[in-house]
């Protein structure tokens, strides 16, 4: 018997015609491993979210979901709770208690579960995940893999025989990333607990499933086992080929090749090995350009600037030093809680160094007035986009943006229009900014920011909960600002994205700078904070950072 069983699910929200789910029929046996993929908007979250009903978002609903053969909503909450685990993308929104072991024993407290039994669960969570060490700390002093890691731990306490995951690593670096994912499969594997689990970013989770479930438009375009998917979409010339693997994609685009696609790192390096078996490599290393020198002033600046939150708290920022030239796209890395975030909000001016300086084109930023800062000089996406959502729907957050602006009524319609077009929410405007999926309210929130024109445009995590088409378009928009003179700092884990597209990048650790150079040098010289395509043609190619790089490499020694 299947342990969900979904037939013809069409799912409407509020307020608008667009299904959302449109005749969805999908089974997942237990013990299964399924990756859920597709565009943002796709219908991902919205389908794991009528799996608990507790989670199921009002609206019109049609079809059926059935758990261990019965009818979903005929099971009762303490079963859906024990039985049916859920974690979320963001990993502060699943957090409700203050310290480590009480998040651990919360769920079970709230099932009435024996005292006895709790300490026994709780102390095998914390063992399995290697949360020991960290046991009695505050929650908030966790970083961001961390607290994922507490949010599965505290589900898989209940010993759930359903596990769902809605992005769940769209928030982590790409070393929690992997980690987690892997005591994802681990759980899997070990316990036989069925996973479905929806993921923009698939070079570590694609491999790793049984069954990939693409989705397109609220339908199922395309479900079997991984590399049959893949090759079936590349049949189909799909759009959804492009957020494939990088191995996949490499192979698929390298003329001649014959061989069985692969999915991993690891598959791909043997492939690559054998297409150039026989090849005298004539080219080794893409040709870069020689850095341009920064004749200008630098848009943003940090001189040896130092920051904690708390006054006998820990340092953030150690003596951290950066410039960026005006114009340039500028890439920042670094793990979980190094002080990214931080680092942005020091150059907008939100927090202020307790020694050092942060300048803003030449000036101290405490040196200009809050609103000239933030009219046209200055603008910062945070890490939550639905901090800057305040209004009803869409079009009343655009609109507030251009309220103290003395514009007509065309004019700002005409702005918004334009705003909407780029971040491609035209038909997302009257709907309300939380009933919009996770890529959704990025795009919404990267246009209310947008809207202000600034000269100094700072990203945080802008391609989180993005799929790769989108990515592409954002790149564009990205060049066309920085053509025009805006300088755009981002911070970001999405090494793909920073590699391809980024004029210059740098890692942050403990606190500073620890390196900064041009994309290929930077991403050619690292193991882990470097591309799949990287990994995968090292051995062969010095400097191929991007897929492009590879297939351009192969192509020409094979001429």
């Amino acid at each position: 018997m299947a342990l969900f069983e979904i037939e013809n699910l069409t799912f409407s929200y509020p307020g608008t015609e667009k299904r959302a789910l449109n005749g969805v029929t999908l089974s997942v046996e237990p013990g299964e491993f399924v990756v859920l993929c597709g565009k943002s908007g796709s219908g991902k979250t919205t389908l794991l979210r009528h799996l608990k009903t507790a989670l199921t978002p009002f609206g019109t609903r049609e079809g059926e979901v059935r758990f261990r053969g019965m009818p979903l909503e005929k099971a009762d909450l303490r079963t859906q709770t024990e039985k049916i685990g859920f974690v979320l993308q963001d990993p502060d929104s699943q957090i409700v208690t203050d310290r480590v072991w009480h998040e651990l024993a919360f769920g079970l407290e709230s099932l009435g579960v024996p005292n006895p039994e709790i300490r026994l669960r709780v102390a095998e969570m914390a063992d399995y995940f290697g949360i020991e060490k960290w046991f009695r700390r505050d929650v908030a002093e966790l970083s961001g893999g961390q607290k994922q890691l507490l949010n599965l731990a505290s589900v898989m306490a209940m010993q759930p025989e359903a596990l769902l995951l809605d992005e769940p690593t769209a928030q982590l670096d790409p070393i929690a990333a992997a980690d987690f994912l892997g005591t994802v499969r681990k759980l899997n594997q070990d316990l036989g607990v069925t996973v479905l689990l929806s993921e923009h970013r698939l070079e570590n989770v694609f491999p790793m499933a049984d069954r990939a479930v693409v989705m397109d438009d609220g339908k199922i375009l395309a479900e079997g086992e991984p590399d049959e998917v893949g090759e079936a979409l590349r049949e189909r010339n799909a759009e959804m080929f492009a957020a494939m693997p990088a191995p996949m994609r490499i192979w698929s685009a390298v003329e001649g090749a014959k061989a069985p696609c692969p999915l991993t790192v690891r598959d791909g390096r043997r492939w690559l090995s054998v297409y150039l078996a026989e090849t005298v490599l004539r080219q080794t290393a893409v040709t870069e350009e020689p850095a341009k020198e920064n004749t200008e002033e630098n848009a943003l600046e940090l001189r040896e600037v130092w920051f904690r939150y708390e006054k006998e708290g820990p340092d953030v920022l150690r003596g951290a030093d950066l410039a960026v030239p005006k114009g340039a796209l500028f890439a920042v890395l670094g793990g979980n809680g190094a002080g990214k975030s931080t680092l942005l909000k020091i150059a907008c001016g939100v927090c202020r160094p307790y020694r050092g300086k942060a300048l803003l084109f030449g000036k101290r930023t405490e040196q200009y007035k809050e609103e000239e800062r933030f009219s046209g000089l200055a603008a910062m996406l945070p890490q939550d986009p639905r901090c800057l959502f305040v209004k009803k729907t869409v079009r009343e957050d655009l609109e507030e943006m251009l309220s103290g602006q003395k514009l007509s009524a065309a004019e700002k319609a005409e702005r918004i229009g334009r705003a909407a077009a780029e971040m491609e929410i035209a038909e997302l405007l009257d709907t309300h900014p939380y009933d919009l999926s996770g890529g959704e309210q990025q795009r919404a929130a990267l246009a209310k920011v947008l809207l202000t024109e600034p000269r100094l445009l700072l990203l945080d995590e802008p391609t989180k909960g993005i799929d790769a088409f989108f990515k592409r378009k954002l790149a564009e928009l990205l060049r066309k600002l920085t053509a025009r003179g805006v300088t755009v700092v981002l911070v970001s884990h999405d090494v793909e994205f920073c590699a391809s597209y980024a004029d210059r990048a740098a890692l942050l650790f403990d606190g500073e700078v620890a390196a900064e150079d041009t994309p290929r040098r930077f991403f050619s010289a690292n193991s882990f904070y470097t591309t799949a395509a990287s990994r995968m043609s090292r051995h062969l190619f010095s400097n191929a950072v991007t897929e492009e790089d590879v297939i351009s490499l192969c192509r020409s020694n094979r001429a």
